[in-house]
């Protein structure tokens, strides 16, 4: 991983969609700081697109393409993904399955879920869980304790010996099944909402995160930014993002904001 500082200026000013993870992306010890929402309000400003890509579930979702300065949402790990019109005032929605499918997934997950939390102690459901229409989110630090790297091994595997797909975010293991993760429908949103394609407009398209649910992210970005405590989620990851900041979580999607904006002669705000 190179410092952000050697993302050249050319590179920084051409960029026109700015794809970024919110926990402890833009987030800081859970909460959303003033300098962070900010930071995505002068993107905007400045003509560039905001898209949040996260493992959040759809009711937080469907709050964040409403009132967040965002130009639409990838949530549940690429499940659907949300985009609202204002001027319309009506919201996109798209979701890579349909509703029977869904409901015949909750059931499976539903029944996963008490297998796993009976097989792992100190495991939790999320607290989010009851606002998630397509997956199963196991706590293992943001509400309860912090489990050893060997009970978030075996959450992982109850996942995978179910036949569902899991990834680790760096409060969550999320599972699901269907053959989706964020990167299929960050791929289909920016086809069929930003006419943009990751191959032929690689130098306009920029992925921010931090943690292993985000590789396939930052294997298909050729500008792909890790905030800096992305170095502890790496023992999980074989793909590392290009750039990596100095600061941590939100504080470093303001640094990778400042220095997108600074290519393009826009001066940070005063302190």
């Amino acid at each position: 991983m190179r410092s952000l500082s050697e993302l050249d200026r050319s590179q920084a000013a051409a960029v026109r969609i700015v794809l970024t993870d919110i926990d402890d992306t833009l987030t800081t010890k859970g909460r959303l700081g003033a300098d962070a929402y900010a930071a995505m309000e002068r993107l905007q400003a400045a003509g560039i697109a905001v898209v949040a890509v996260t493992g959040r579930p759809a009711g937080w979702c469907d709050l964040i393409a409403r009132f967040w300065p965002v130009d639409g949402v990838v949530g549940e790990n690429g499940a659907f993904y949300f985009r609202y019109d204002r001027e319309a005032r009506r919201m996109r929605r798209r979701f890579w399955v349909d509703e029977a499918e869904r409901a015949r997934n909750r059931r499976r997950l539903d029944a996963l879920a008490a297998a796993i939390l009976a097989q792992v102690p100190g495991a939790a459901l999320a607290a989010d869980q009851p606002y998630r229409v397509a997956d199963l989110a196991i706590d293992f630090r943001e509400d309860v304790e912090p489990l050893s790297p060997a009970a978030i091994d075996a959450i992982v595997r109850a996942f995978e010996e179910a036949g569902a797909t899991a990834k680790v975010s760096s409060i969550h293991v999320n599972g699901w099944f269907g053959a989706y993760d964020k990167l299929t429908m960050t791929k289909d949103m920016l086809t069929a909402e930003f006419a943009a394609e990751i191959g032929r407009d690689a130098h306009r398209l920029l992925f921010v995160g931090d943690s292993p649910n985000d590789e396939p992210m930052f294997a298909a970005f050729s500008l792909s930014v890790g905030v800096a405590n992305v170095i502890e989620g790496a023992a999980r990851m074989r793909d590392f993002p290009k750039f990596v900041t100095k600061r941590e979580a939100g504080a470093g999607f303001v640094e990778l904001a400042d220095h997108l904006l600074r290519a393009r002669g826009v001066a940070p705000p005063l302190l």
